[in-house]
């Protein structure tokens, strides 16, 4: 009788329990992720072959931490859940970033220590740390190639299928690239030769027409970098050029993922500095008005085009129009817009060799990341009176003029049409929409997991200090897009499985401590 009521009082207990709002659990069940798959892609040899963002280059430089962050290397990790076999990269001897010959740093900014953020904006690691040579020497340290990751900071689409762009005897005549030089499997290999040399099953070939556009926008379109053309040889044309490439590196039976070329003026090294940076007060900005300053070169342009339009070369309206364009006025204000060399003026120097072609930038213009440095310093040092983008225009190299920036875009257009083209064309190849990538970027942000990225400088977290390239973070987004655009090609299920590059993992920013 005893155990009956027992069991009738735990009964009792257990209905109570239950009903106890406390105690009832309305977690949803947690479903396991489905396990990895291939699809009908073979990922045991990946090899990536690309310029700058294929390296992992970031914060202007090169260096070990940035090359174990780049985005093939993410995907190497991840390749590897399905047996890819090991990838190796040419990776450089210090985290300082450069490249030295025979203890000397080279010149040039692509090859000098990292920047880092030095309180109000990016500054070279040496400002924080002290005068240091880096440590990868071309003379003492090279590696031999061919490696997984055949990424080259600074090459164009033709650069790849140049066979003296590994050779040291080269770099005097500009015709070799250092990074290539120490990583090259003999001086005369060629960037795409070492690739195919690896037989991959898998490739990417990444941001191939960056750089065909890159170097002209960075000079300011002043004529010392053109863009190469979309017509033409292979070796000298995008469209011939980019189609060999897809057609050796696939010849074998292998499938990859392509990239077309973002839209670069949209990049914070192209957006960052203000057309209107200039503070002035009543008394400076009265006297580059006067006559003395600018009041002349004001009435010297009018009067010309009066010529002009007396001899029948300009009509009235034109004519108007222009006067208004070059007119060079101050105000006591904390944002005056800078003067700058505009070639696309008519050239008025015939008339009277004074009247430049100058005006004042407006926002159309864009002016490069380095010209935030430059504004404000004197032309004559000591001479108060020729401040560079005041009294004394900005050069061509300063700023993208609106012609300039329509050059960049209809080349890009055209390159992005031949690339998605071959995408189209060929169940061989994936795409990714770098340029659809970088205009959300740049206009709503991006979030990526926790995380809001965006375009801006320092504060945004996808763009690194140089203004162009990716942070560690911003290469796991773009990992994480090729692996879509694979299971969206390949019928793979890196994503739905769970085997994607996670924010939190990847910095933003890396100390002046890391050298």
């Amino acid at each position: 009788m005893n155990t009956k009521y027992i069991w009738l009082i735990a009964i009792l207990l257990g209905l109570t329990a239950c009903n106890d709002i406390e105690d009832v659990s309305r977690e949803e069940p947690v479903m396991p992720l489905p396990e990895l798959t291939a699809g009908n892609a073979d990922f045991t040899n990946y090899v990536a072959i690309g310029a700058s963002f294929t390296a992992g280059f970031t914060d202007s430089a090169l260096f070990k931490a940035s090359q174990e962050n780049s985005f093939p290397n993410i995907l190497a990790k991840h390749f590897a859940e399905l047996g890819n076999s090991s990838f190796t990269q040419p990776l450089m001897s210090d985290n300082l970033g450069g490249i030295a010959l025979n203890g000397v740093q080279l010149p040039g900014s692509t090859v000098a220590p990292r920047l880092v953020f030095g309180g109000k904006g990016p500054v070279s690691i040496t400002t924080i740390i002290g005068p240091k040579i880096s440590t990868t020497d071309l003379a003492k340290n090279n590696v031999k190639g061919p490696f997984n990751n055949m990424g080259v900071p600074g090459a164009k689409s033709y650069h790849l299928l140049f066979n003296g762009y590994g050779n040291i005897a080269n770099l005097a005549t500009k015709t070799a690239n250092p990074y290539f030089v120490r990583m090259a499997s003999s001086p005369t290999a060629t960037m795409l030769g070492d690739a195919v040399a690896k037989k991959p099953t898998f490739f990417t070939l990444s941001e191939i027409g960056g750089n065909d556009v890159l170097g002209y926008a960075l000079s300011g379109g002043d004529g010392s970098d053109v863009i190469t053309p979309s017509a033409g040889a292979v070796g000298v044309g995008f469209d011939a050029t980019f189609a060999y490439l897809v057609t050796s590196l696939t010849s074998g039976g292998a499938k990859g993922v392509i990239t077309n070329v973002p839209y670069i003026t949209d990049l914070p090294h192209f957006t960052t500095v203000p057309y209107n940076p200039v503070p002035l007060d009543a008394a400076t900005a009265g006297y580059l008005n006067s006559a003395a300053a600018y009041g002349a070169y004001n009435a010297g342009v009018a009067q010309a085009f009066a010529y002009l339009v007396s001899v029948g070369a300009k009509t009235q309206a034109q004519a108007t129009a222009e006067i208004a364009k070059r007119k060079i006025m101050f105000t006591a204000s904390p944002n005056n817009a800078v003067v700058i060399m505009d070639e696309s003026l008519t050239d008025l120097t015939t008339i009277n060799p004074a009247l430049k072609s100058m005006r004042q930038a407006t926002p159309e213009d864009l002016l490069v990341l380095p010209a935030s440095n430059f504004i404000g310093t004197l032309a004559i040092p000591g001479n108060a009176q020729t401040v560079n983008g005041v009294a004394v225009p900005l050069e061509d190299k300063w700023v993208l003029i609106p012609s300039e920036q329509a050059a960049i875009k209809a080349a890009t257009d055209a390159y992005n049409a031949t690339i998605g083209s071959i995408a189209s064309s060929n169940p061989n190849i994936a795409l990714v929409d770098l340029n659809a990538i970088l205009k959300q970027l740049a206009s709503t942000g991006i979030t990526f997991d926790n995380y809001k990225m965006n375009a801006k400088l320092v504060t945004g977290g996808a763009i690194s200090l140089d203004g162009i390239h990716l942070t560690a973070r911003g290469y796991a987004f773009m990992a994480n897009k090729f692996l879509e655009a694979i299971d969206a090609k390949f019928g793979s299920n890196f994503v739905a499985s769970g085997n994607v590059a996670k924010a939190g993992d990847y910095p933003t920013n890396y100390s002046p401590s890391l050298q």
